[in-house]
């Protein structure tokens, strides 16, 4: 069985993942989702026209000699964000170490305790289900609760 996702299914991830991160600050020493997701956010605005501008300037002055140079420059600066998507798909799906996984489990206990719904608590919790957690866990907890970890 092949437990390896395809490109796709890793963007299609990253994207999703890209959504549910909270882009808090307490997170960013932590985590380095944070920056991969600035990253990545910025080269999906900028990089298309980067690649465009590349390409652009040697049709403009009518430099075809150097047209392979610029297709590989578009390339690559269109592959950008795509790598940056790509790492965090792969990323939603890694298993938690044991000590997040720990910590993971805790915050699940501590949103129940406040009387919050939630889904049944992940046996083998991935960076993606983290993810959600810390999401409740700021949106529903107060900073008092969050104290312990921040």
């Amino acid at each position: 069985m092949n437990t390896n996702p395809g490109l796709f299914h890793s963007l299609r991830n990253g994207q999703k993942y890209m959504d549910t991160w909270p882009m808090r600050k307490e997170l960013s020493p932590i985590f380095p989702e944070h920056r991969i997701i600035k990253a990545t956010r910025f080269g999906i605005k900028v990089m298309p026209a980067v690649a465009m501008i590349s390409l652009l300037m040697q049709m403009s002055f009518h430099n075809m000699q150097a047209m392979p140079q610029a297709v590989v420059v578009a390339l690559f600066a269109i592959s950008l964000p795509l790598q940056g998507m790509w790492w965090l798909g792969n990323r939603s799906n890694t298993k938690l170490p044991p000590a997040l996984a720990g910590w993971y489990r805790e915050l699940h206990q501590k949103i129940l305790e406040t009387g919050f719904a939630l889904e049944p608590i992940s046996p083998k919790p991935r960076y993606k289900e983290l993810a959600i957690i810390l999401n409740r866990a700021f949106r529903q907890l107060d900073k008092s609760a969050l104290e312990r970890w921040f």
